[in-house]
């Protein structure tokens, strides 16, 4: 775990220092979990592990979206589509 100097919080990176020991910062995130980088004072970003990411992420299959659709009280209503008349305007190529 890196030394806090006077002004930064535990876990918290400003910028500059973030750039200048990047290869510190990714063992942190590895040893200590997501590390907050800052700038201006202004918390920006959050580096995660690639494994808390992907938890985050979780599996992109559509199937929820599917399950949800499926789920529906509404599933049964028929939506009719329609087509309204488009104004065609005149192109010069």
């Amino acid at each position: 775990m890196r030394e806090s100097t006077r002004n930064e919080l535990p876990n918290h990176w400003p910028l500059q220092t973030a750039k200048a020991r990047f290869s510190e910062l990714i063992r942190c995130v590895k040893s200590d979990g997501p590390q907050l980088v800052t700038v201006h004072g202004r918390d920006e970003v959050v580096v995660v592990s690639i494994d808390d990411f992907r938890r985050l992420q979780g599996e992109q299959t559509g199937r929820d979206l599917v399950d949800v659709l499926r789920d529906s009280p509404h599933r049964d209503v028929e939506l009719e589509a329609t087509r309204s008349a488009m104004p065609v305007r005149n192109v010069e190529l």
